[in-house]
């Protein structure tokens, strides 16, 4: 119950209790100003113990708290309060006013509606004669009187019950469309706190699934270039060891150290690569940036680097998906394109972002590239593996002699 509910409900509940004693004190006070309408001490004294009668009885039926059931008790004291009521109207019409209050609680005293109707004719009744002068009727033009002012009380009763009762039905209507709503908020509420926990589940899994990627990475790089480079050291090794001459020896023991220098860089490389420290300190459009720049200064090649849109803080599985594969498209254009420019550009737009990587490479067939195996490289199976773990997808536009096109378009996910 809102607090509005709850203020009508303690104002009914004064009425209910203290109403009756306040038209029985206005009842009293203008039959004691029409003192003449009692001629005769024995009806002042009825008229006196029967209003002390009406206060006694309204103390036994106690204050209303709350909306209160029809019940025979209830039937007992409307009965009663008529009764009193009736024959302080005989005595001085002027407590009409008093009877009137069986048209305020009749549906709350009295159980089953044609049981509260007649209870309802009673106390018109009783009014209607007040209203037509007093009771007993004498003249017939009191008759008169009185049976129209029956008619007219009882009709007017009539219609404002049905528009009560319309509007009981349109509350009951509306508690129960609201209890619907309620539910529904419920039902709502706990979908939504379903889809927040699959999403952290969902999350969750993508982390473990680019933590065993990144483990496959790893073996892949390792076997194509540490591996691959320690394997030339042995040879030239090798070779110093059967060397004719110490100027044979001396050139393959710098060839021998230049593949150590190559392969603890590209070791150093494949830990850094490890988890993306570029995003530590810096959101994404800052990390590709720095990425583009420093690939551009090892190989020699032009690169640049574009934002479009209004840049968003991303969530960081997002964010580090997408630089991976910025990673793995300019390793592979180092290695295979033999570019000479490469442009990346990074789009935000509304709900999605989408990663472009151009090249003006040599190119080649996507229908021809070779099937991916475990001495292999990560290569393009693994970008767009990464791209569908967090609901995005990844294609690939090439033709040889005409360069390369890398897209990858994934959810836009704020940073959490």
């Amino acid at each position: 119950m809102t607090s509005a509910d709850e203020q009508i409900e303690h104002r009914q509940n004064q009425f209910h209790t203290w109403g009756v004693y306040g038209l029985l004190a206005v009842s009293a006070l203008l039959s004691v100003a029409a003192h003449e309408l009692m001629t005769s001490p024995a009806e002042w004294y009825a008229a006196g113990a029967l209003v002390v009668a009406a206060v006694l009885l309204q103390l036994w039926h106690g204050p209303r708290r709350g909306r209160r059931t029809p019940s025979a008790r209830g039937t007992v004291y409307y009965a009663l309060r008529w009764a009193v009521s009736f024959v302080l109207t005989w005595l001085n019409p002027f407590f009409g006013f008093y009877a009137s209050t069986g048209y305020f609680d009749s549906d709350e005293l009295i159980p089953g509606r044609r049981r509260q109707w007649l209870g309802l004719l009673a106390t018109v009744v009783v009014v209607a004669g007040s209203q037509s002068g007093g009771m007993p009727i004498r003249s017939p033009t009191q008759w008169l009187l009185f049976c129209g002012l029956l008619v007219a009380n009882f009709g007017l009763l009539t219609v404002v019950g049905h528009i009560a009762q319309q509007e009981e039905q349109r509350s009951r209507e509306r508690a129960v469309t609201i209890s619907e709503l309620e539910r529904t908020n419920a039902a709502l509420q706990r979908a939504l706190d379903e889809n927040a926990a699959l999403h952290a589940q969902l999350l969750v899994q993508a982390r473990e699934a680019g933590v065993a990627d990144e483990r496959r990475r790893l073996a892949a790089e390792i076997h194509d270039t540490i591996a691959q480079g320690l394997t030339g050291i042995i040879a030239q090794l090798q070779v110093v060891a059967n060397a004719p001459d110490l100027a044979v020896a001396r050139t393959h023991l710098e060839r021998a150290s230049g593949l150590a220098r190559h392969s603890l860089g590209e070791a150093r490389r494949s830990v850094h690569n490890l988890a993306p420290v570029a995003l530590t300190d810096a959101g994404l459009p800052e990390a590709l940036k720095k990425t583009v720049a420093e690939w551009g200064e090892r190989t020699g090649v032009r690169a640049e680097f574009t934002v479009t849109g209004t840049a968003e803080q991303l969530h960081e599985e997002v964010a580090a998906t997408l630089l991976r594969i910025v990673q793995e498209a300019l390793s592979n254009a180092s290695r295979h394109a033999s570019a000479g420019r490469v442009g990346v550009t990074l789009s935000f737009l509304g709900d999605e972002v989408i990663l472009d990587i151009r090249d003006d490479g040599s190119g080649f067939d996507p229908l021809t590239v070779p099937a991916r195996t475990r001495s292999g490289g990560f290569g393009l199976d693994g970008m767009r593996a990464r791209a569908e773990r967090i609901a995005g997808s990844l294609t690939v536009e090439s033709e040889p002699g005409h360069g390369t096109a890398v897209s990858a378009r994934v959810p836009l996910v704020r940073h959490d």
